[in-house]
């Protein structure tokens, strides 16, 4: 370092001496303080050259004061992070430094040290804090600042828990020497900067909270960079410590690590790009959502609504890429419901950018639980060196692999230098996958980054500068919807572009979503409309953003006409009768017979001359009771398949990808009206079937489900033009059953379906359906009308959504208003349960800056599981491996053979991984206590955490020999055709 005459040497030679990092964290050999100081802020400076967005840097110039002063304050943002360290509290922690520290002439009391803790990072925000206020800064400015310090190990504290604990006595922040140490590591790092004076750091505007978690990750980024041993091997001497030497290792370390951004500032697209782009010139729908991305003022958020099929994901892609260029965002982030959906994603938006830039599918990562599963993220992986595939293949979706190391460094080195087809390696480790700057993923992603975690400024970090694009957004019920309020407030007063898209969103919905953007772009602890927000045709388009002069809303709404006409789809009810809730196990077993035969009898009647059907179910328990009827030979035989959540994994994808071939859309290469359909065909599927699924029957049979999701399914009805389609399924026909329309009284509906989807929607559902349905029951006969889909859409949904507007008969008002009040309440208590893990306490949204955000603890004790629970509304879900046991040894389901102890051999490793399977939420509790990985699977990267669930030579579920089962005796079995199936033990029949 560069020291003037006026430098204390005294101060000089503890400077000397105070490490910032071990030996044994530092390559061999000790970093000094001051070292790892600069080397954070060079890395900052690197960032801000070739990471961060231009929106950001606009906006960190604007905060330090014009154009160019931003760099500088960011990277010293970057490196005072540490200065923490500089207190015997740090300094007593690695002997050998402690001892060198001490022979400088720093002591303390060891015997009163050793007894109290007080953590570097509250440390450092404290005495930056004292620092701060000394040299002059305003009070708002200091407020803002020193939480970035003391919050940089992923909990933020509120101010009150920054001071030294009292009962250390001094011995941790240390005597008057220490004092005047601490304020030279200031102001050395300060000086060597190029500050002349910390007063001369001071910025001229408190940028948002929003803001300020962006630049808390980026500083624990930058952080996690500079304490990599590998590129930034430690410095003892302090004269050879520099911010020159710091940023020669700083590019080395980016350019040795493969780290890139996004695309950078672009030009807007002109308006040939959708069909370079897609190979297709855009419908009317796409061409709006083009136009009014075009013509947006500001950052804010659009919300697509269209039918299903209508090319939505183009639109929202297309959208991103020109709110992107103008408005300074680097990259994008688009949120599927379901891991299943983010597959088929992933693979076109790579496809997307590589006509954007042949360089950008490389930048793309795929982020849940089950990517490993996903053979273009596999191939990707085995195309990129150093075991790539091993180790993040399967980081979880929540961010929560191993965490060996507090700076979640990867485990080997990095390979920067040679071609890789993913993002660069030091993306996919623990909690940086948003980091990307591409990413697709479930939208569990965005629900966590509204969530008290540790480490949520990483999550910020990592949407903040890209377009956010939610997919099916109409699927987040009353509590996921308290989180993704909560994170669109965040983006909102992040002024991050966000598109929404849906075919069924409720206008009460639509309504709370804009409202809680515009509530974050206006820091304001909520916002409401003047008026409700009024759509007229469909497809639509709502935009919403905060005008920066006036501070006013701008709510704007757009329609269109569909790219197809109106199909006139058929509403036909098939009555079951529904068991009484005293009714016997056989009693209940009949009457689910009776209702498989009922659907059997009608597929063989309108499959008469041939047909696709597709037949959805509310449980899998109903589907495989169909399913098995249906496959016996006097019935459908093999004309029949099954899909589900409780196949393993590679059996699902097998039969989803068949079904998607015989069933789906004319690949680019294939004449459609070539494709070759069964000549006759029932899929009997479950919620799977309901969403992003390309397939298209000419006959849809379904379980009543709320009227959005009803549509949703009909969505799946008479998809694609020019399939012919044979006599008796030639006209669009939806039959709705799983329920009994009754005669003058209120519907008798399934009881499962009432536990998934509440009786007072599905009442007001069943309205609906039964205004348009033939009915025909034991009593009586209806003829009924037709839907036209897409257009009666949007009010078939308001009209079950709205509670003021009278859908029931006269005769079901008062179970009406019954099932309403319980509906009510639990909605309100889902709600409450929901705000104890939320970002941000009621309360306190106005608040200026980020003191306290973790200040009660971590809303979440972190596994991969309890994220999961945390955001989802329910029992950690578990998986486990199935595997069969064979006397004393184990095999594969296939019946290839394991080692006794269960050793993979690496040839058989995906056929492992492959029998995967979600159990039901019933066994959650049990799970964990009863399995455990089998001994083999404890050293093995991917499946030392798995559990193993063994089958007998039965299929039957065992523990030690002993039937997996729950207390009242219900056990499990896996059939290859029929999946995991819920039975009794021999002893409960």
């Amino acid at each position: 370092m560069r020291f003037g005459v006026g430098d204390d040497p005294q101060i000089v030679r503890w400077l000397g001496v105070l490490w910032g990092k071990s030996k044994e964290r530092a390559g061999g050999v000790m970093n000094l303080l001051m070292s790892h100081l600069l080397d954070t802020a060079a890395v900052g400076e690197v960032l801000w050259d070739h990471y961060l967005a231009p929106a950001t840097r606009e906006l960190l110039d604007e905060v330090a004061g014009g154009p160019g002063r931003g760099r500088a304050l960011f990277a010293w943002l970057c490196g005072i992070h540490d200065c923490g360290k500089a207190t015997p509290a740090h300094q007593r922690l690695w002997p050998e430094g402690a001892q060198a520290v001490n022979k400088a002439g720093l002591t303390w009391h060891e015997p009163t040290a050793a007894r109290n803790r007080w953590r570097h990072d509250l440390a450092g925000g404290c005495l930056l804090e004292e620092a701060l206020e000394q040299a002059g800064w305003h009070a708002g400015h200091v407020a803002w600042v020193w939480p970035l310090v003391a919050g940089h190990h992923g909990l933020i504290p509120a101010e009150g828990e920054l001071p030294e604990p009292s009962r250390a006595k001094g011995q941790l922040r240390g005597n008057s020497d220490w004092r005047r140490v601490q304020a030279a590591v200031i102001e050395f790092f300060t000086r060597e900067l190029g500050f002349a004076d910390l007063n001369a750091v001071q910025p001229v505007l408190v940028p948002s909270r929003a803001t300020q978690l962006h630049l808390s990750g980026l500083v624990v980024m930058a952080d996690w960079i500079a304490s990599d041993e590998r590129h930034f091997k430690g410095i003892d001497d302090l004269a050879r410590v520099s911010i020159e030497g710091a940023r020669e290792r700083a590019e080395r370390a980016w350019a040795d690590l493969g780290l890139r951004r996004g695309w950078g500032a672009r030009a807007e697209p002109g308006p040939e790009a959708f069909e370079e782009r897609f190979g297709q010139s855009p419908r009317p729908s796409q061409s709006l959502v083009i136009e009014v991305a075009r013509t947006m003022a500001e950052p804010g958020l659009v919300v697509v609504e269209a039918p299903m099929g209508e090319g939505k994901t183009k639109a929202a892609l297309a959208a991103a890429e020109i709110l992107a260029a103008r408005f300074g965002a680097d990259g994008v982030f688009v949120g599927m419901p379901t891991q299943a959906t983010s597959d088929p994603i992933f693979s076109q938006v790579r496809q997307w950018l590589g006509k954007v830039g042949p360089e950008l599918p490389s930048q793309v990562a795929l982020l849940h639980g089950k990517r490993k599963f996903n053979k273009e993220w596999r191939r990707l992986l085995e195309s990129s060196p150093d075991e790539a595939e091993e180790r993040f293949g399967g980081v979880d979706e929540f961010g929560m692999a191993d965490e060996d190391d507090a700076y979640g460094l990867p485990s080997s080195p990095g390979s920067g230098q040679r071609e890789r087809q993913v993002p660069a390696e030091w993306f996919l480790g623990a909690k940086r996958g948003l980091l990307c700057p591409f990413v697709v993923g479930t939208i569990d992603q965005l629900l966590m980054t509204a969530t008290r975690t540790k480490h949520v400024m990483l999550r910020m970090a990592g949407l903040a500068g890209k377009v956010v694009v939610l997919d099916e957004v109409h699927a987040a019920d009353v509590y996921m919807s308290r989180f993704l309020a909560e994170g669109l407030w965040w983006l909102g007063q992040a002024r991050v572009p966000v598109v929404l898209l849906s075919a069924t969103l409720p206008p009460r919905q639509r309504q709370q979503l804009v409202e809680a953007y515009l509530a974050g772009a206006a820091s304001r602890e909520e916002f409401a409309l003047e008026a409700p927000i009024q759509t007229v045709g469909y497809p639509c388009v709502t935009t919403a953003w905060l005008d920066t002069n006036s501070q006013e809303p701008v709510v704007r709404t757009s329609d269109t006409s569909s790219w197809r006409a109106d199909l006139q789809v058929e509403v036909e009810v098939l009555a079951e009768s529904i068991p009484d809730a005293r009714a016997s196990r056989e009693q209940r077993r009949q009457a689910q017979h009776a209702a498989d035969v009922a659907v059997a009898e009608l597929l063989r009647q309108r499959l008469g001359q041939g047909g696709c059907a597709l037949v959805i179910r509310n449980t899998v328990a109903r589907a495989q009771s169909l399913y098995e009827l249906l496959r016996q030979p006097a019935w459908f035989g093999e004309d029949v398949d099954l899909l589900h959540a409780r196949l393993i994994s590679q059996e699902r994808a097998d039969r989803t990808e068949r079904c998607l071939t015989m069933l789906g859309a004319a690949r680019d290469d294939t004449d459609e009206e070539s494709v070759q359909r069964p000549q006759r065909f029932v899929l009997v599927a479950t919620q799977l079937a309901e969403q992003s699924f390309d397939v298209d029957a000419d006959l849809l049979v379904t379980d009543l489900t709320t009227i959005d999701l009803l549509l949703q399914r009909i969505g799946r009805l008479h998809r694609h033009d020019n399939v012919i389609r044979p006599a008796g399924v030639d006209r669009p026909r939806v039959v709705i059953t799983g329920f009994d329309p009754g005669a003058g009284k209120a519907p008798n509906i399934l009881p499962a379906s009432e536990v998934i989807y509440g009786r007072y929607l599905l009442m007001r559902s069943a309205a609906q359906v039964l205004q348009a349905a033939t009915v025909s029951t034991e009593d009586s006969a209806k003829t009924g009308n037709s839907w036209a889909i897409p257009s009666q859409v949007p009010d078939l949904v308001a009209c079950v959504y709205e509670p003021a507007r009278q859908v029931v008969p006269e005769a079901w008002r008062d179970v009406e208003q019954a099932a309403w009040e319980e509906w009510e309440q639990r909605q309100r208590d889902r709600a409450s349960k929901a705000d104890a893990f939320l970002l941000t306490r009621l309360g306190e949204h106005e608040s200026r800056t980020l003191a306290g955000l973790h200040s009660s603890g971590p809303s979440s004790a972190g596994t991969e599981r309890d994220m999961e629970a945390v955001v989802r509304d329910g029992e950690p879900s578990v998986e486990v491996i199935l595997v069969r046991r064979d006397g004393d040894r184990y095999r594969t389901l296939a019946s290839r053979p394991l080692t006794q102890n269960g050793d993979v051999a690496p040839d058989l490793l995906d056929e492992v991984l492959g029998a995967t399977v979600r159990l039901p939420s019933k066994f959650t509790a049990v799970a964990p206590s009863q399995l455990r990985p089998l001994a083999g699977w404890y050293g093995h990267p991917w499946l030392r955490h798995s559990l193993a669930l063994v089958l007998d030579q039965a299929g039957r579920a065992e523990v030690d020999g002993q039937p997996f089962c729950l207390p009242n005796g219900t056990t499990l079995r896996y059939d290859k055709k029929l999946g995991l199936v819920e039975e009794p033990t021999t002893a409960g029949r």
